[in-house]
C-alpha cells in the first residue's frame, strides 16, 4: 500500500501507524529541507506474506519534491524480473515541474542502471507533473479522475499493461479518491511459447575423425558411377561427392534439440542448471543443512556464470573485428530490432518474390551457345596445390548454401578434399559446363528499411555454396593473371593469389578507351532494358485500369440507354392515348 501526503512527523512513532502483517516504510517531511513544518510525507506498507526482503534505497525531501524508494525481492517473481522497485511520490501544488522531473528522473535512472531487469512502480500525488516527460518509456496506468474532474494521482510502471486502476471511496477526510490496482501483467513464459532449435554438436575429435574418413575415401568410384560411354556426367559426379561429405559429417557429429525459453537469462549455462536441479531435491528432503549448502553452491555458480558472461562480452571490444564490436554494443544496450516481415503467407511471399526478382530475365530470348577453343589451345587446368590453398582460406563461420557443407569441413579437410575438387573443377572447365548445384543458391530477402511493406522494399541476398565461391576465386585469379600478362610491356609475373582485389596494373590495363566504350555500351543496353521493363509494367497496370474504367463507363451508358428507351416507349404510349382521347373529345365538341 502506498500513501502520499501522510502528515506524519517524528512525533508519531512507528508503533502508532503499524498494521498487522505488514512492514511499514515512511519518509516524513523535514521542516529544514522543505521549509514547511506541516503536511507532506509518504509511506509504503509491504505485505509480509508477499515479501520480507525489502530495503530503503533512496529518499528525498525538498520544497518541490518528496519521495521514498524501496527495493523488494518477493517470494515469487517472474524469472524475467530481478526485483521490484517501488517509489512513493508527493509533488506539492506549488512545486516547479522542471525541478521535480530533474530530481525524480535522476534517482530512477540511477536505479534502472543498477537494476536493468527490475520492475519499477512509481505512484503518488503528482498534481501538475507528468513523469513521462522525463521518462517516456514508463506507462501511466490510471485513466479515471481522482479529485473532482482531474487526475492528480498517477501510477507509472516500467512494464506496459501492468495494472488496471479502479477508483475506491475516500479514506477518512482525504479529498482524493483511493485507487485499487488489479495486476494484469502476464509473465513472458505464459505470453511467448518456448522455441526449439536443432544444433550440430562437434566433438573434440570430430576434425581428426573426419580427416581420417575422407583420407581413405576412394573418390574414383564416384567418377566411375557418373561415367557412361567415356562421358562423365558432372552433375551426378558433383552431387554424389557432396552427399558423401555430408554423410561423413553426420557420422562424426551429433544433432541436439535445445529449448529456448523467452525469459532465459543470457548468462545461464549448464553448470547453473545442474545446481538448480540439485537445490530442488534438497529443499524437498527437508534437510536444512543440505538445502543451505545447495543454495550457497547455487549462488557461487550464478556469480561465476555472470563473471564469465561479462568477460565474454568484454572480449567483443578487445578484438579488431567491427562485427564483434557491434554485437557487443547490441548486447549491452539490449537492442532488439523490430520485425520487418510483411504480414502475408510464407509460401505466397516466396512465389511473389521469385516472380518479382526474375521480372528482368522473363523476356530474355538470347540463346547461349558453346564456343570451341581455337586450334592448339587447351582449357584452363587448376592444380591441386592452388585448390588446397583456396580451401584452407575458407572462413569456418561462413554461412552454408543449399549443399549444407560447412566451411569448417572445407578448411579442416583441405588436403583430403583438394584432389576430388580439383578433378571436378578441371572437368567443368573442360566441358564448359558448371554443375547445377554450383549455380543453386538460397535467396534471403533482406529489408532495405524498417518499414518494409512492398516487394521492392526487400533486397535479394544469395547464399551460394562455399565450394562454388572457391571455384570462382580460382578462375578469377587466372583471369587477372592473363589480363596482366597480355598487357603490352608486362613482365609476365602473376599477381599474388592471396590478394582477391584487382591489381593496380590490371586496373590500368582495363582503363582503356575501347574497354570504357564497350562497358558504356553494355551498361546503356542493360539500363535501357530495365527502363523498358519498368515502363512496360507501369503501362500495363495503367492500361488495365483504363480498361476497367472504360468497361464501367460502357456498362453505365448501356444501362442509361436502356432506361431512356424504356421511357421513350412509355411516352409514345402516353401520346397515343392522348391523341385517341382528343379525337373522341373533338367529335363530342362537333356534336355540341
Amino acid at each position: 500500500m502506498i500513501f502520499s501526503e501522510t502528515w506524519l512527523s517524528s512525533d508519531v512513532a512507528n508503533s502508532g501507524v503499524e498494521l498487522e502483517g505488514r512492514t511499514v516504510f515512511r519518509a516524513d517531511r523535514s521542516a529544514i529541507a522543505s521549509g514547511k513544518s506541516r503536511g507532506g510525507g509518504v509511506c509504503i506498507y509491504v505485505n509480509k506474506t508477499w515479501c520480507t526482503d525489502s530495503v530503503v534505497v533512496d529518499t528525498h525531501c525538498s520544497a518541490d519534491l518528496e519521495f521514498l524508494i524501496i527495493k523488494c525481492r518477493p517470494f515469487y517473481i517472474p524469472l524475467e524480473l530481478t526485483c521490484i522497485v517501488v517509489a512513493a511520490v508527493y509533488v506539492p501544488p506549488d512545486a516547479d515541474a522542471n525541478v521535480v522531473m530533474k530530481d525524480l528522473c535522476a534517482a530512477i535512472s540511477k536505479l534502472q542502471t543498477k537494476h536493468p531487469d527490475g520492475a519499477f512502480i512509481v505512484a503518488g500525488d503528482f498534481n501538475h507533473s507528468n513523469l513521462r516527460s522525463g521518462l517516456p518509456k514508463f506507462y501511466q496506468n490510471v485513466s479515471c479522475t481522482t479529485r473532482g474532474k482531474k487526475t492528480l494521482d498517477h501510477v507509472y510502471t516500467s512494464v506496459a499493461d501492468a495494472y488496471r486502476a479502479t477508483p475506491l471511496p475516500h479514506l477518512g477526510q482525504s479529498d482524493h479518491l483511493s485507487l485499487f490496482l488489479l495486476p494484469t501483467y502476464t509473465p513472458v513464459i505464459q505470453r511467448v511459447r518456448p522455441t526449439t532449435k536443432s544444433v550440430k554438436i562437434w566433438r573434440e575429435e570430430a576434425d581428426s575423425s573426419l580427416q581420417h574418413q575422407l583420407q581413405h575415401t576412394d573418390w574414383s568410384v564416384f567418377a566411375a558411377q557418373a561415367t557412361t560411354d567415356s562421358h562423365t556426367n558432372i552433375d551426378i559426379y558433383t552431387n554424389s561427392v557432396m552427399k558423401h561429405i555430408n554423410s561423413c559429417v553426420d557420422r562424426v557429429t551429433t544433432h541436439k534439440t535445445i529449448t529456448i525459453f523467452p525469459n532465459q537469462k543470457p548468462w545461464m549455462n549448464r553448470e547453473v542448471r545442474l545446481l538448480l536441479k540439485a537445490r530442488d531435491p534438497a529443499y524437498r528432503s527437508g534437510d536444512q543443512e543440505a538445502y543451505s549448502l545447495a543454495r550457497a553452491n547455487l549462488r557461487r555458480g550464478i556469480s561465476k556464470a555472470k563473471h564469465c558472461y561479462k568477460q565474454r562480452i568484454e572480449e567483443h571490444f578487445n578484438s579488431s573485428d567491427p562485427l564483434r564490436m557491434w554485437q557487443g554494443i547490441r548486447t549491452i544496450t539490449d537492442y532488439k530490432p523490430s520485425s520487418t516481415a510483411p504480414h502475408t503467407n510464407g509460401a505466397s511471399l516466396s512465389d511473389e518474390l521469385n516472380h518479382f526478382y526474375a521480372r528482368f530475365d522473363r523476356g530474355n530470348k538470347v540463346i547461349f551457345s558453346k564456343m570451341d577453343l581455337p586450334p592448339g589451345e587447351q582449357p584452363l587446368t587448376l592444380s591441386t596445390t592452388d585448390v588446397c590453398h583456396t580451401l584452407s582460406r575458407v572462413s569456418a563461420r561462413k554461412a552454408t548454401g543449399p549443399d549444407e557443407v560447412p566451411g569448417r569441413v572445407l578448411k579442416a579437410c583441405a588436403e583430403q578434399l583438394a584432389g576430388v575438387f580439383t578433378d571436378i573443377f578441371n572437368l567443368s572447365l573442360a566441358q564448359a559446363v558448371v554443375p547445377t548445384i554450383f549455380k543453386t543458391a538460397t535467396i534471403v530477402p533482406v529489408p532495405k528499411h524498417s518499414t518494409a511493406s512492398t516487394l521492392n522494399d526487400f533486397r535479394p541476398v544469395a547464399l551460394t555454396i562455399i565450394i562454388s565461391k572457391c571455384f570462382e576465386r580460382l578462375v578469377s585469379s587466372h583471369v587477372k593473371s592473363s589480363a596482366l600478362a597480355s598487357r603490352p610491356g608486362a613482365s609476365g609475373s602473376s599477381p599474388d593469389r592471396r590478394d582477391d582485389s584487382v591489381p593496380a596494373d590490371v586496373t590500368a590495363a582495363l582503363e582503356t578507351k575501347a574497354f570504357k566504350t564497350e562497358l558504356l555500351a553494355a551498361l546503356r543496353e542493360d539500363i535501357g532494358e530495365i527502363i523498358k521493363t519498368e515502363i512496360r509494367s507501369v503501362l500495363e497496370k495503367e492500361m488495365a485500369g483504363f480498361r476497367e474504367d472504360i468497361h464501367t463507363v460502357r456498362t453505365e451508358l448501356q444501362s442509361y440507354q436502356n432506361s431512356v428507351t424504356t421511357e421513350l416507349a412509355a411516352l409514345k404510349n402516353t401520346t397515343g392515348e392522348m391523341e385517341h382521347s382528343l379525337s373522341v373529345h373533338s367529335d363530342d365538341i362537333a356534336t355540341l
